[in-house]
């Protein structure tokens, strides 16, 4: 039985981007010990919150991983000199390097993904020969080409690569993501569902990692106010820092709109009850997908060719102005600004059908 470290830190989106790989890899080789190099604040994407009778097993609260190392490199970075950090940083390297990994698989392409897994004593670490930072390839033993236009099926394909010798001529199966059964974040998103009294809603997420992929808040008014029409009222979700952002929606939305926050964990729950869900290019919207809720996606800077939901029941829209690529703009891009409300209130129409339509 082989074990294998699995090193994407974030963010959400990421995680979820490689997910369907690692539950590809669970479901082929049920007996391997798979282990997750993470940042803590993503936790709940692969372990529902509480005690598990082992710290060791997989179970529908903990389905695809063994194990779950958690990082922190923020606050790393900005207690660089204390000496507590240190003393955290050594623990973490030590807990990582006594399981004694026999591969890592290195998703995230970063300098400091790279650093850590380097740290694991794996003798074989096996990542793109053309990572997101280029220099992260001198860290690997095994450099393998990217193979498929979507990033779900790089991943996959990577993972089918370094791991050959053990598939032994078999295809690693391309499967949706498994994501933890969390009894407390459903029983929440439950109760604050009746708690708003609504009985169908949309999920919109105005916000974005960065301000050339967010749509214009009263575009997502307008969308709230036409889904209104159909009985759907429209919850607005509020990640830490997009309070602000999350009330320019409800002011444009006249009445049809309410702005929810939660974890990481609640947030799955929320999305799984969702009618639809509209937002940009951002971890959410992957969500989404990999729960196979009807989604609207907005794109600009980013292509949905390669990042878009890589789901059947979703529609991407992106205008031909907009152009590729990966410099964090504050500006929205402009081509996202050409999507007309009126574009994605016609796709969350289809989207729903019948008596939406």
């Amino acid at each position: 039985m082989a074990k294998i470290l699995i090193a994407r830190l974030g963010a959400l989106g990421d995680i979820l981007h490689a997910l369907p790989a690692i539950t590809a890899i669970r479901t082929t080789f049920p007996d391997w010990t798979l282990g997750w190099l993470v940042e803590e604040r993503w936790t709940e994407l692969l372990t529902a919150r509480g005690a598990k009778p082992s710290p060791e097993s997989v179970s529908p609260q903990k389905p695809v991983v063994n194990l779950i190392h958690t990082v922190d490199t923020k606050r790393w970075r900005q207690n660089i000199f204390h000496r507590g950090t240190f003393t955290e940083m050594c623990g973490a390297r030590r807990r990582v390097y006594d399981l004694h990994y026999d591969q890592v698989l290195d998703f995230q392409g970063a300098i400091k993904s790279a650093v850590l897994v380097r740290f694991s004593g794996a003798s074989k670490i096996s990542g793109f020969a053309d990572p997101r930072e280029p220099a992260a390839r001198f860290f690997y033993s095994q450099k393998f080409s990217r193979v498929g236009e979507h990033v779900i099926e790089q991943n996959r394909a990577l993972a089918a690569q370094a791991l050959k010798p053990y598939l032994a001529g078999r295809e690693l199966p391309l499967l949706p993501p498994a994501l933890p059964a969390d009894p407390a974040a459903e029983a929440w998103a439950q109760a604050e569902v009746a708690r708003q009294g609504i009985a169908s809603y949309a999920l919109l997420n105005p916000g974005a990692g960065w301000g050339g992929k967010r749509w214009p808040a009263a575009r997502f008014g307008a969308v709230a106010q036409a889904l209104a029409k159909h009985n759907l009222k429209s919850l607005v979700n509020a990640a830490p820092g997009e309070e602000a952002l999350a009330q320019e929606v409800i002011d444009a939305a006249g009445g049809h709109a309410l702005a929810v926050s939660c974890s990481v964990g609640q947030l799955i729950a929320l999305t799984r009850r969702a009618r639809i869900f509209v937002g940009g290019d951002t971890g959410p919207l992957h969500l989404a997908a990999a729960l196979d809720v009807p989604a609207v996606g907005l794109f600009g800077p980013t292509d949905p060719a390669r990042t878009g939901p890589f789901n059947a029941k979703a529609i991407a829209l992106r205008h031909p102005e907009s152009k590729t690529t990966f410099s964090h703009n504050r500006r929205p891009d402009e081509g996202l600004l050409q999507i007309r409300a009126e574009e994605v209130i016609g796709a969350a129409r289809h989207l729903l059908g019948g008596r939406y339509a």
